[in-house]
């Protein structure tokens, strides 16, 4: 396999862009393949002379390692007993990367779309702020619910460690927009901290690009009574 010399962001970016070249599933990543194909990108670095990063090097001592893990005799357990996979370590990273990547892609063109608003700012804010509840303008959502889930991340944070442990059910945001769904049609308002009960990194991140589609697709109404207070999601 012939890898072009793309700006790849890091290793673990490197490592997604091969086993979605191979058609690989994450969960069972064929570790001698990939270390192969990543020791030819490295190569191919080399040949050019350009310079190799550091976190490059590292990433391919550790696959090497994790290949050989793999050729090792594998000790015979009982039924009641769970064999260790060498890989899950390497799966989770790859998991929580490609959370973090989405939910970043999904700002960054946010963040476009801010740069094409332009805004003065009142004078007196409580001149312009209404009596009633009323929903999150469309331009402000983004700003309000990042402000509050970076709070909400960092009061859990506190009380436990986010879950890292390897599912093999894979969390998408098309699932979560289905449950978000199931659970505002039996309940029409919900908090919206309660849309979060499980605290893993790939169920938070699939949770929150659920909100925001649904949100863009008025599918959804994000609701606030005042500035700091309690938001609601709701029918629309």
């Amino acid at each position: 396999m012939n890898l072009k010399i793309d700006n790849f962001e890091g290793p673990l970016d490197l490592l997604l862009h091969l086993i979605k070249e191979n058609k690989m599933d994450i969960f069972d990543i064929q570790v001698e393949k990939i270390t192969e194909q990543y020791l030819q990108f490295i190569q191919q670095l080399e040949d050019k002379n350009l310079e190799i990063a550091s976190s490059y090097l590292v990433m391919a001592s550790e696959l090497i390692e994790l290949k050989a893990r793999m050729l090792l005799p594998k000790p015979v357990v009982t039924e009641e007993e769970q064999r260790e996979d060498p890989r899950d370590e390497l799966v989770t990273r790859l998991l929580e990367y490609q959370a973090y990547k989405a939910i970043s892609d999904e700002l960054k063109k946010k963040e476009k779309m801010r740069q094409e608003i332009y805004t003065k700012l009142p004078t007196n804010r409580k001149e312009y702020q209404p009596n009633e509840p009323s929903a999150i303008s469309q331009g402000d959502t983004l700003d309000h619910l990042l402000d509050a889930f970076q709070k909400f991340l960092l009061r859990k944070q506190e009380e436990q460690p986010l879950q890292t442990k390897v599912t093999m059910k894979e969390i998408t945001v098309s699932s979560r927009k289905l449950e978000i769904r199931e659970k505002l049609k039996k309940e029409k308002r919900v908090r919206f901290f309660d849309l979060f009960p499980v605290l893993s990194t790939e169920y938070l991140v699939a949770t929150f690009l659920a909100i925001l589609e649904m949100a863009r697709n008025q599918e959804l109404i994000i609701q606030q009574d005042r500035l700091f207070a309690e938001i609601f999601c709701e029918v629309n």
